[in-house]
């Protein structure tokens, strides 16, 4: 009975604070330090806007082209996206309020208005080349934001990517009046000092598995960006398919694509990288070595072993099979010719460049000519030639190499102090690695893997039916926001430790995501992971977080992005999240 009337008071004293709250703490991700009051200012599409005591000009729409970037163009970029935000695809926050109070609460239209009429932004530091290809740690992303009762609005930033970030919190203050096209914020005057916790908040996109039109992965980039998030990895090229056109070796994607015109061409590879870094996003190129290489066969099978190998449980993770050669002869003209052709277009847009290295199944090596054992004896020295053969190809082009957890952790493969390990196997993966001194991403599949939980891809048959049965896969179950919310990356870490875990990416591997549901898969489950590695939820909860997630989800929708839901709208309406509290 004590406890019961714990949790009623509990409950009505939380019901009261969240419903004390105002609509600007609804900002996704969560700033560093905000405070508001309780001021109307309303905004419209004739907003001036000067940048380092220089006036502004700016459209919607503006989109900065070419691969010399220009921080003016880049801001300028930024406040053509916000401002279409704010008057062109707004919406009407009724959830904000409780039941039928929202035209009773929203300010008059009849009323005398103030406008914000000018932003003024400044920039404290100049831009330099590793602004837009940074190493993690290189940007500072940090801003203030300051919009004062009479309407004029500030931003200071040291980096044009940290401009960018303050213009996505400066969108998110304004809503849409429900009688019309009319902008407005009940919060002035707002202050905001902010910067991120992590340096590499990210996403994997794997365009191999399946095949994404290039709406589909600038959709994710425009996503991602109102997420302050700042790496999107792009796992080009699996067993499956090879879509990354390739002009030195047209016939990998000739032979290798899904189907004609299934293919990124070397101006669509541009587009997308020129894109992402105009909205602060650092394009991340992964052709995977040397598993989950099967594909190559097609074009090249002189350098792959086991191509389609049965069964494919003993070779492989996921049919088809196929992996490269260790030690044959045409490997390294081969590798030579394709990083030749390839990362002199990926090194102007990144500091970075993925190697692979997952999954390396070392049966597969009985099969390839050149080895014929499975030894790991064997198998790991030709494994660490593989591997200093490789990353010297990606240092020679200017870039760091990157790697999956295995080849350091697994396979007991030396890389190098540069090096930055993406760990997806765990905790347990991560404090390993972090001990031995390595950078390191996490992944971790219990967390962020937003493919599990969705039932096998594979198909059965016969007895099989009964033992499958109901089909669930590997890494069930399914990730809801509140399990990817939970996770703390630099958890029972010691302080060394934790400083070594430079951030994170939440993976959409596309074994069973398309076009048709990747927005459905990513949000808003990766907005839960952005705001971990931007302001990490520590001493929030979900009763704080679930408003200002299904608040920021509508903006999604408003935008262009078909977000899955976060609650019915009884969960969270008013500001309100206990009222679906588990009791």
């Amino acid at each position: 009975m004590v406890l019961s009337n714990c949790r009623g008071i509990f409950s009505m004293l939380l019901s009261l604070w969240l419903l004390a709250s105002t609509p600007v703490l609804a900002i996704w991700p969560a700033p560093s330090s905000i405070s508001t009051g309780d001021s109307t200012l309303w905004i419209g599409p004739m907003l001036s806007v000067s940048y380092n005591g220089k006036p502004l000009p700016w459209t919607f729409g503006y989109e900065p082209k070419g691969s010399q970037f220009s921080s003016s163009e880049i801001v300028k970029g930024g406040v053509g996206r916000a401002m279409k935000s704010i008057v062109q695809s707004n919406f009407v926050p009724w959830m904000l309020y409780n039941r039928m109070e929202l035209e009773q609460t929203e300010p008059s239209l009849s009323k005398p208005k103030t406008y914000v009429t000018h932003l003024d932004i400044t920039q404290t530091k100049a831009d330099t080349s590793k602004t837009f290809k940074p190493l993690a740690g290189d940007v500072d992303e940090s801003y203030s934001l300051d919009v004062d009762k009479s309407g004029k609005a500030s931003i200071k930033a040291v980096s044009s990517t940290g401009v960018l970030r303050a213009l996505e919190s400066f969108s998110q203050l304004f809503f849409q009046h429900s009688q019309g096209p009319f902008f407005y914020t009940k919060s002035a005057p707002v202050s905001i000092t902010d910067k991120p916790e992590y340096d590499h908040r990210g996403v994997l996109f794997d365009v191999s598995r399946s095949f994404f039109p290039m709406d589909s992965i600038l959709r994710t980039i425009d996503a991602m960006a109102y997420n302050k998030m700042n790496r999107i990895h792009i796992h080009a090229t699996d067993s499956q398919s090879w879509p990354l056109e390739i002009p030195a070796l047209p016939e990998l994607h000739q032979k290798g694509a899904y189907a004609k015109g299934k293919t990124y061409s070397p101006s669509d590879l541009a587009t997308i990288q020129q894109y992402a870094i105009s909205r602060g996003i650092e394009p991340i190129i992964e052709i995977d070595t040397p598993g989950h290489f099967g594909i190559a066969a097609l074009s090249h099978p002189n350098i792959v072993a086991g191509w389609e190998s049965a069964p494919w449980t003993a070779y492989c993770a996921e049919p088809p099979c196929g992996q490269i050669r260790l030690n044959e002869p045409s490997v390294d003209p081969f590798l030579d010719k394709l990083m030749n052709d390839l990362l002199p277009r990926v090194s102007p847009y990144s500091a970075y460049f993925h190697t692979g290295g997952d999954e390396v199944n070392f049966n597969m090596y009985k099969l390839d000519p050149t080895v014929a054992t499975n030894d790991s004896a064997v198998i790991v020295p030709l494994l660490q030639k593989f591997i200093d053969k490789h990353h010297a190809r990606v240092r020679k082009a200017g870039l760091v190499p990157m790697v999956w957890e295995e080849i350091p952790a697994s396979y007991n493969v030396t890389v190098g102090k540069d090096v930055l390990i993406q760990s997806w196997l765990g905790d347990e993966a991560i404090a390993a690695l972090t001990a031995q001194g390595h950078k390191v991403i996490t992944s971790n599949y219990n967390f962020w893997y937003l493919d599990c939980g969705r039932g096998q891809w594979l198909n059965f048959a016969g007895a099989d039916l009964a033992t499958y049965y109901p089909f669930p896969d590997w890494c069930s179950p399914y990730k809801n926001w509140r399990l990817v919310y939970s996770y703390d990356p630099r958890a029972n870490l010691t302080g060394d430790q934790a400083k070594l875990v430079v951030g994170g990416e939440l993976a959409a591997w596309s074994e069973s995501i398309d076009d048709a549901t990747i927005d459905d898969i990513l949000w808003p489950r990766a907005s839960a992971a952005g705001e971990v590695l931007w302001s990490s939820p520590k001493g929030r909860s979900q009763f704080e977080a679930a408003p200002r997630l299904a608040e920021f989800r509508e903006r999604l929708i408003a935008r262009g992005i078909k977000s899955g839901t976060v609650h019915m709208p009884y969960c969270t309406q008013g500001q309100n999240a206990t009222a679906c509290l588990y009791q």
